[in-house]
């Protein structure tokens, strides 16, 4: 198979950085050579451009001047369809180069040790920055300040005293095995924000993450489960590309979604002296990000936030669309701000940890997006969720980004959940009986959220159908679909009353009246805010409750 055949023609440029000695334009020239693309040397076309060679463009100008010079010249370059460049070391070091380069092309940090890079540059005397000093430490000294600033590169590959043709291989290698992130934006009126989704992200989250830090320092809100699993492959990736943090960890579990604990993290945070500035990651599930994301809303007035969701069901609801909170006594997500995160990273390979269960509690709003407002995803639901369940890695992705796709159009036009008759409200398909059950069976294991939206579902559908808006059989299509996943249709032996109390408590009470989301038909939901009370209990003793 021809490297042509290997790689996606659609590719973008290829662009080597790495410090002199690298072998940027040896591998270059090969790559080009191989994927039938022109190769350019930025540093001569600098030369070119300016009629002078580089250390006379230092001598006469300065350094200044020459970087000004430097980042013009990728930018032409980059413009102009597809090609392999290697610019100069201190090229990507330029934050408006990395950012065009990001945008234009896939790049490539070619590391190599110390040794192996100074014997390289040994004699070099066109090299302004190593002409100066003992060029062992300047090395040395450069490495130190730029490796962090490399680590952001698309691709990392090491190099060594390997002949050129085997690190062009190992480079060609490395193109064809990435898979750059689907990145499905959130478009907000005054901060907007992405959403990438992809597998194993979390050992590139330094690099994905420092373009949107406000200064290199994070501190990590995690819990016990969670850090044993996933804590040491971020903290590895974050010093990776040179940004300090800390770590927070709660005990796992709704319980510790409470003002308690919110009140302790946010005590510490000030005990840390974080200033506004200092961003929060919340990794973790859905009570990680929404008790992180309420500190981060409420210490100093509003801290940067980034969610890190490892769960199926964090990953394609709670992590998207700013809300955060915590539990009072007489409800769930009682109290809390709207507090928008600067970047989503949902890393799809932390749900290979999770059990079955887990799984099945995040597909219930996977099914729910599609049963809100996208009737042929809602059949592609029913014919792949068991493959997807069971371990279909591409599936899941596909799932993942549809929905959050889904989840960033309605945010996007209803951010604080403002409209009272479609917009954001309807992403609140079966969780005024959700919310219920949660309630009534105490908000813990005995029934997880998203086994709570299962059963709402049906019964928001059980609903529609009695009040002659949906076809009758849409709730048998509904509840097959639900049980088929594993996921439970029915109540489980629940007082209808106590439930009917607990859904008057919901905050999405309207003047005393009752407000459900409902369907009329598959892919056709809608606000509803007066459903006459006994229609709910009608609903609620034909499944299941007493």
């Amino acid at each position: 198979m021809s490297v042509s055949e290997v790689l996606n023609p659609n590719e973008r440029s290829i662009v080597l950085v790495g410090l002199m000695g690298a072998g940027k334009t040896a591998i270059g020239k090969r790559l080009a050579t191989q994927l039938g693309l022109p190769f350019f040397d930025a540093d001569q076309e600098i030369e070119r451009a300016a009629g002078m060679t580089i250390a006379e463009i230092f001598r006469t100008h300065g350094e200044a001047y020459f970087r000004a010079g430097e980042k013009r010249v990728i930018q032409r370059l980059l413009a102009n369809g597809r090609i392999v460049l290697a610019p100069g070391g201190g090229a990507f070091m330029d934050p408006e180069t990395r950012h065009t380069i990001r945008e234009r092309a896939t790049s490539i940090w070619l590391r190599c040790p110390l040794p192996v890079l100074l014997q390289r540059v040994q004699g070099r005397t066109h090299r302004p920055l190593l002409n100066s000093g003992n060029q062992a430490e300047t090395l040395a000294r450069l490495s130190a300040e730029r490796s962090p600033i490399y680590a952001q590169a698309d691709i990392i590959v090491d190099g060594s005293e390997d002949p050129p043709h085997v690190t062009t291989t190992n480079v060609i290698n490395a193109i064809s095995g990435y898979q750059p992130p689907h990145r499905v934006p959130v478009e907000l009126s005054q901060n907007s924000y992405e959403v990438l989704i992809a597998a194993n992200l979390l050992h590139r989250a330094g690099a994905l993450l420092a373009p949107v830090l406000p200064q290199p320092r994070c501190v990590i809100i995690t819990d016990e489960t969670v850090a044993g699993l996933h804590l040491p492959t971020l903290q590895h990736s974050l010093t990776e590309t040179g940004i300090a943090h800390t770590v927070l960890t709660v005990p796992p579990g709704e319980t510790s979604k409470t003002l308690q604990t919110w009140q302790h993290l946010v005590e510490s945070l000030l005990e840390q002296r974080v200033d506004r500035h200092t961003t929060i990651i919340a990794l973790g599930g859905g009570v990680i990000g929404d008790l992180a994301g309420f500190t981060a809303a409420a210490t100093l007035r509003g801290l940067p936030f980034i969610q890190i969701p490892t769960t199926l069901l964090s990953q394609v609801d709670s992590s998207v669309g700013g809300k955060t909170g915590v539990n009072a006594t007489r409800g769930k997500n009682l109290i809390g701000a709207f507090h928008q995160p600067l970047l989503v990273l949902a890393d799809t390979a932390t749900l290979n940890t999770l059990p079955p269960r887990q799984k099945r509690n995040g597909y219930a709003e996977i099914v729910k997006s599609a049963l809100i407002g996208d009737a042929p995803f809602y059949e592609w639901c029913e014919t792949h969720a068991t493959a997807m369940l069971n371990g279909d890695d591409a599936l899941l992705a596909e799932a993942v980004a549809r929905t959050v796709r889904f989840k960033a159009t309605i945010v996007a036009g209803d951010e604080r959940e403002t409209k009272p008759s479609d917009g954001r409200a309807l992403l609140n398909l079966g969780h005024t009986f959700a919310h219920a059950l949660e309630a009534e069976t105490g908000y813990g294991s005995a029934l997880l959220h998203g086994e709570a939206v299962a059963t709402g579902l049906v019964l928001a559908t059980h609903l529609s159908a009695q009040l002659g808006l949906c076809p009758q059989e849409d709730i048998s299509r509904v509840a097959a679909h639900i049980a088929q996943t594993g996921l439970p249709p029915r109540i489980a032996d629940l007082p209808a009353e106590k439930l009917l109390a607990h859904m008057k408590q919901d905050k999405k009470m309207r003047a005393g009246k009752l407000t459900f989301v409902l369907t009329k038909g598959i892919g056709r939901a809608f606000t509803c805010s007066d459903v006459p009370e006994d229609a709910v209990r009608t609903t609620l003793l034909a499944n299941g409750a007493v």
